[in-house]
């Protein structure tokens, strides 16, 4: 899974079983430990905001709706704020949103 090079996000672990492995790269939003949202479609790291990362979501979901899309969420991130960014992908067509967790060592 791609991170972003400017970051590093204190990814919490769990010991739940990896997603199987998927044709098409997921669509990733990271959120760093300021609550700043990122995207992962390729353009140059920048700060995005909420309704920007939905817009840009639902047209590569118009595209290929079976395409994963997953949330990395620093551990200092307040749960509500990444909920908040769930809803938001499936408003924007992701019939559901996977979390990135590291597992634990």
């Amino acid at each position: 899974v791609p991170v972003l090079s400017k970051w590093r996000a204190k990814v919490p672990e769990a010991s739940a079983d990896p997603v199987e492995k998927q044709d098409s790269e997921p669509v990733i939003v990271s959120v760093d430990a300021a609550g700043r949202l990122f995207l992962n479609l390729g353009q140059e790291e920048q700060i995005l905001s909420l309704a920007t990362i939905k817009d840009r979501v639902a047209a590569v979901l118009r595209r290929s709706p079976d395409k994963p899309v997953l949330i990395w969420g620093d551990s200092a991130v307040p749960y509500g704020d990444v909920v908040t960014v769930m809803v938001a992908l499936q408003e924007a067509g992701a019939p559901s949103v996977g979390l990135v967790t590291e597992n634990p060592k």
